[in-house]
Formats: C-alpha cells, structure tokens, sequence
C-alpha cells in the first residue's frame, strides 16, 4: 500500500498546514515545468503520485478514510511478523489490540476536530455576510438618524465602532476570500500556489466581489421598498429620528451591527463548547 506520508515526508500526525507546505515545496522542486535542470525523468510520474498523496491528505474525510486503510494495513503486518509483538500469545494480542484502538481513536478524534474547525471557518464567513446583508436592509427601511442625536460623546463612540467594524468586517471577508475563492490565473502559477488547493475552492474572486456588491445593492434596494411602504408609520410620527431620504451617516451602521452579531456569535460558541 502507498505511503502518502512518506511520499511527502510528513508525520502521520502532520497537521493541515504542514501537509500543504510540504506538497508545495516538494512540488516546486519535481514539477517538471518549474524545474527543468534537476528534476529526473520519471518527473511527471513522480509529482502525480504527490499529487495524489496531498488530494487525500488535505481532505478529512479522505484521510480519515486513508488512515483506517493503513492502520488495518499496519495491523495485520504485525500480526504476520515472527517478532513476539506479532505472536499468537493472548499478551501480544491485546497489546496490538490496544494500540490498535488507540491509534484509530485518534484517527476520528482527529476527523472530527478537522469537520469542526471547518464549520466553525465557514460561519465566520456566513454570519458577518448575512449580519451585512441584513443591517443594510435594515438602514434602507428605517434610515435612522443616530449620529445627528448625539452629543460630542457618542459620536466619537459610534465612530470608534465604526472604526472597529470595519477593521473587523474586512479580517472576517479577507479570511472568506482566501478560504473559498481562488485567483484566476495560469496553469503553472496555480500549480506552484497548490492546483489542488485552488480546485477545491468553490468561487472565483471575481464572482465572490459580484455577490458581495450584489447582495448589498439588492438589500438596500429591497430596504428602500419596505421604507417607502412603511414612511407614513414611522418617518411621519417620529422625523427626528428616522429620516427621509438616505444620508451619509448611514454607512456607519452596518459594520457596527456586524461587529455586534460577530461577538455575540463568539460567546454563543464559547458557551456550546
């Protein structure tokens, strides 16, 4: 049976991030289109096997799959091997029981630590998404007048959210981007930034920036609609807080809810785990 690890020369217990590393480094130096002068002539032969080696390592469920493959593998070596570990003694059977069991605890242990981070990477896209998406329908609807409100005090404290938000709302898309979304680019640039890594991401980062546009002008759209239903209920009864028409002050609010479903997101998760 084929050794991925050993083909990368990885640890069994190599995390995500040293099995990439290791199949972009080992790429750079066998591709035969990167490395003309010193890759051997069975190049292509050897960088497909690597290929394939980093495909089922870099996805969980493979490698789970993969795992339990080789530790059945494994398993039965040792208890063909004529060393007393691979005996027929009622010892040496429990023994290679146990680490076994051990060894494919940890396999699972491991497939479900990798499923959870990759839920918990996904919400941290989806909820500042729709917290934005929302927000700003939300603003087409009521258009509130906060910052006109306030004294000298809490404008400088909804400008400092503001602040924050931003700050906060462009780490939490960047992280999405570079996550889901792939640069369109040549076959040998995709190759020497992970071909596969890039085939598994979903979007392009052209159609992601085309969602993220649309969906905000499409909220706010829909939020204008809802306000100009609802104009004489709100706006007429109250005009010193609910404007009329859209104001600059209005771009402060959605970051400043993001920040705010983003945290109350975080402790939600704090108290589940």
């Amino acid at each position: 049976m084929v050794n991925h690890y050993q083909l990368l020369k990885v640890s069994p217990k190599a995390t995500n991030a040293e099995i990439k590393s290791a199949y972009r480094r080992l790429a750079r130096k066998i591709h035969p289109d990167v490395n003309t002068t010193h890759a051997p002539e069975n190049a292509s032969g050897e960088f497909a096997k690597i290929a394939k080696a980093y495909e089922v390592l870099s996805n969980p469920k493979m490698r789970a799959a993969y795992d339990r493959q080789l530790l059945d593998a494994q398993y039965k070596k040792s208890s063909n091997d004529d060393s007393v570990f691979g005996s027929e003694n009622a010892h040496a059977k429990r023994w290679r029981q146990m680490a076994y069991e051990r060894r494919y605890n940890e396999i699972i242990d491991r497939m479900i630590a990798d499923e959870r981070r990759e839920t918990m990477a996904l919400q941290k896209v989806i909820f500042p998404t729709v917290a934005l998406f929302l927000s700003t329908c939300f603003v087409g609807i009521f258009k509130p007048m906060f910052w006109t409100n306030l004294h000298l005090i809490g404008k400088f404290v909804l400008l400092a959210l503001f602040i924050v938000g931003i700050v906060h709302l462009v780490k939490r898309l960047r992280a999405g981007f570079e996550r889901y979304t792939y640069r369109e680019e040549n076959l040998l640039d995709s190759i020497l930034e992970d071909k596969r890594e890039t085939v598994s991401k979903p979007y392009t980062r052209f159609s992601a920036v085309c969602f993220l546009t649309a969906g905000i002008v499409a909220s706010l759209g829909v939020g204008l609609l809802i306000g100009g239903v609802l104009e004489s209920l709100m706006t007429v009864p109250m005009p010193k807080i609910f404007a009329t028409s859209l104001k600059p002050e209005l771009v402060f609010y959605p970051p400043i809810a993001v920040l705010f479903v983003d945290l109350m997101h975080s402790f939600a998760i704090k108290f589940d785990y």
